[in-house]
This record gives structure tokens, sequence and C-alpha cells, in this order.
């Protein structure tokens, strides 16, 4: 099963001044890790600047639309793609797994320790109704990625 992991879209979070006049806080990583952001998926290095703002990362007309808060470096303009495997900003991390169907409902779930993380969206996506996976930090409950059915 090939699976792709995205960065969140640079050109979003751009605008920082629109952002936080729309409620983003700007604010330093303390250490690392600690403050993930979304678009490099790398952890912030201490002393690196973020927006802590409000990201709709399932937004679909279901009773599993979600949002919540999120890290992005401020100037991030790259965001990576990972074919077939794992950011290693998942590796020290406990993970929720949330397998959701081409209509956006979730259709299967898991939890995986820090490391399994290949191990959980491969899990999820030998069951043909899951379409993606989204990703989320199990203990504060943020998104971290998606992972997506890929065919290279």
């Amino acid at each position: 099963m090939t699976y792709r992991i995205s960065g969140l879209n640079p050109a979003a979070f751009a605008d920082t001044d629109t952002l936080v006049a729309a409620g983003a806080l700007r604010v330093r990583a303390e250490a690392k890790p600690g403050f993930p952001c979304r678009v490099t998926l790398e952890d912030a290095e201490p002393g690196e600047s973020l927006l802590l703002l409000n990201h709709v990362s399932h937004d679909v007309a279901t009773p599993f639309r979600s949002s919540y808060a999120i890290y992005v470096r401020e100037g991030a303009s790259e965001a990576p793609e990972y074919v077939d495997t794992t950011p290693a900003f998942f590796d020290h991390r406990v993970l929720g797994f949330r397998g959701f169907d081409a209509d956006g409902i979730l259709r299967r779930a898991s939890v995986a320790g820090p490391g399994d993380a290949d191990q959980a969206i491969r899990g999820l996506l030998d069951h043909h109704e899951v379409a993606y996976i989204d990703i989320h930090n199990a203990g504060a409950g943020c998104f971290m990625a998606r992972a997506e059915r890929f065919d290279a």
C-alpha cells in the first residue's frame, strides 16, 4: 500500500498580519520537541517564531468536521512530501489515526506509540473503505498531518 503525507500549503499562512488580526498568536518555541510545524512537518528549534492558530483540518459536511489549534513556523515556505515513509517528528509522539472514507465518514481508528506510525497507517489503509487518514497528537488532540492513498 502506497501512501503520501504532505505538509500544509504554506500559502495559506503567508499573510501573518491577517492571521494575527483574526486571532492567531505569535509564540516562540520553548523546547524541541514541542512545537511541531504543520507546513514543514518538523519540530521548531527553541527560540523560533511560530503562529498558533485554529485550523480546519477536516473540512467536510459531516459530523466529523474538525478544527483545532496548530503551530506553523512564521515564514514557512516549503511543504515536504513523504511517500511510504513518515516525518521524523512522528517518531517521538503517541499518535491517533482516524481513517475516513471518501465521503468524510470515520470508518476506522487506532492509536500508535512512538515509532509505529508507518505500521498504523498501513494497517488502516488495508481496509478498502479508508480513503485517507488524519493523524493527530493523541495527548493534545491537535492535527499533525494527513496520509492519503497514493499511486506512484
